[in-house]
């Protein structure tokens, strides 16, 4: 990446100048440690301007079709007149880094819009890298003007749980199955999500789609029963067909309605309190990883614990010790 004249790159973001929204993010997802440093300067001055979008972090299950149904949506919301974001999180291999950044390719339609800007970004192995990226591309597009940003999440274990610790509403998309219709969806994916979505409502599964939503909104009753607070809904869709987009919509605008401006603050001000400790654990590895005291005793520590004559216990402290500049290091 070519020197970067920060002010400039943010005047240009707040311009709404697309070629800056790309400049911006690869920047806040750079690990050099001068980038980070440039990143927070742009963020400083982007912040006061972002905040006003909604937030709609979006899973599901393997063969749901979220590409269909993201670009669907966000179709459905440029007819309405908003400017639409989307930041796709790819799955990244954690042996080689490497992405396969193919959103764009399934999202022909909305990729060409004006109203839309689709961002693949590599989640490259580590939630906390996840977290810091995605969280501070969001404010880019906010403060670019965005009125809707769309997060698709990798779709496996913990990031669901990342990515909905960093929206307003989480969105779980599911489709039809036979036997046991709630096979594959743990139970806190029910807990976490916010609105659910039968997919590939269509054709000769529709009936199929209306049944699993059914047994899908009595699971939730159960998982939310004595409780006062918002009981997720469920509804039928067809994404490739564009049809029952517009009341998924409407949910996820009722959830935000139930939330209230006061709610919605204190859920946004709690997440940022939690992304604190996100970037602090996230900044704290990168500098472990790059220690030089560290480097001195991580060969030593690492054929140590393959030959089994060192317990993670210890090597874990040696590391430690060693990154603390300590003299006592363990078994010396």
């Amino acid at each position: 990446m070519p020197a970067i004249d920060v002010p400039s790159l943010a005047a240009d973001v707040l311009a709404g100048r697309r070629a800056a929204f790309s400049r911006a993010i690869t920047l806040v997802e750079s690990s050099r440690s001068d980038h980070r440093a440039q990143a927070r300067e742009l963020l400083a001055e982007l912040t006061p301007h972002a905040g006003g979008s909604v937030r709609v972090g979006i899973s599901g299950v393997p063969g749901v079709g979220k590409s269909t149904f993201i670009e669907a949506l966000g179709a459905h919301l440029v007819e309405q007149g908003k400017r639409v974001g989307v930041l796709a999180v790819d799955p990244s291999s954690v042996r080689t880094g490497g992405s396969v950044l193919g959103d764009k390719t399934r999202m022909s339609t909305l990729a060409v819009s004006p109203q839309a800007y689709i961002r693949p970004s590599p989640s490259a192995g580590t939630l906390g890298g996840v977290a810091r990226a995605t969280s501070q591309a969001m404010t880019v597009l906010e403060a670019a003007g965005h009125d809707v940003v769309l997060v698709e999440t990798v779709g496996v274990g913990q990031s669901e749980i990342t990515v909905a610790g960093m929206v307003d509403t989480f969105l779980f998309l599911t489709i039809a199955r036979t036997g046991d219709q709630l096979q594959g969806i743990k139970k806190g994916i029910l807990e976490i999500a916010d609105v659910l979505c039968v997919n590939k409502a269509d054709g000769e599964r529709a009936q199929e789609a209306e049944a699993t939503a059914k047994e899908l909104a009595g699971a939730l009753r159960l998982v939310h029963a004595g409780t006062q607070g918002w009981v997720p809904p469920v509804v039928t869709a067809s994404a490739l067909e564009s049809v029952g987009i517009d009341r998924v919509w409407n949910r996820v605008i009722r959830h935000r309605e139930f939330l209230g401006s006061r709610g919605l603050q204190e859920k946004r001000a709690t997440q940022q309190l939690e992304f604190t400790w996100a970037l602090v654990r996230d900044e704290l590895d990168q500098r472990l990883r790059t220690d030089e005291r560290v480097a001195r005793v991580r060969a030593e520590v690492r054929e140590a614990v393959l030959a089994g004559e060192m317990p993670a216990a210890t090597a874990a402290d040696l590391i430690l010790a060693a990154y603390d500049g300590r003299e006592d290091l363990p078994g010396t």
